[in-house]
């Protein structure tokens, strides 16, 4: 059972209006992340992939993406609209890893061609992911990579029994 949408305010968008299957849209916004003061990634080119009952998950080019601190690391997990992920891990120097940081898809088809390759940010692990001016918090639980900016109502899936919505 769905639970009750949240009201929505003028200007803001509910999570229970994005579809399912998702859909992919650009963002106009400067996406940010930043962690322990240095800037990981920033990009005007991003993307963002909108499901029912989810925060956005913003997606960056590689080219906007310092690299040199991302690790590709084994192992992958499969999402039924955008095929095989692959994580990174955050190597910072004199800073502890982060592990499974950041994820991509480096195929996909469809209507998620144009973000092969892009990469997508867990902001529960880092110091600092924006959508525009707005700082972004990260959607609950430790599977979901949604952002939730102030401009969104939910409730959102990823906490404790939102599984089977």
């Amino acid at each position: 059972m769905h639970p009750k949408p949240d009201p929505v305010e003028p200007g803001h968008e509910s999570v229970w209006d994005y579809p399912r299957p998702p859909r992919l849209e650009p963002v106009t916004s400067t996406l940010s992340v930043h962690h322990q003061g240095t800037k990981i990634a920033e990009t005007n080119a991003g993307y963002r992939v909108l499901e029912t009952s989810h925060p956005p998950v913003y997606y960056f080019p590689p080219g906007d993406c310092d690299l040199n601190v991302l690790e590709l690391v084994g192992g992958s997990t499969f999402c039924e609209f955008k095929g095989s992920a692959r994580y990174f891990n955050l190597k910072l120097p004199h800073q502890p890893q982060v592990d499974n940081v950041a994820w991509c898809y480096p195929t996909t088809d469809g209507v998620f061609g144009p973000i092969a390759g892009y990469l997508a940010f867990y902001a529960r692990l880092l110091d600092q992911c924006r959508v525009g001016d707005m700082v972004a918090k990260p959607q609950e639980g430790a599977f979901y990579g949604g952002w939730i900016t102030p401009d969104l109502a939910g409730p959102f899936k990823g906490g404790p029994g939102t599984m089977g919505w």
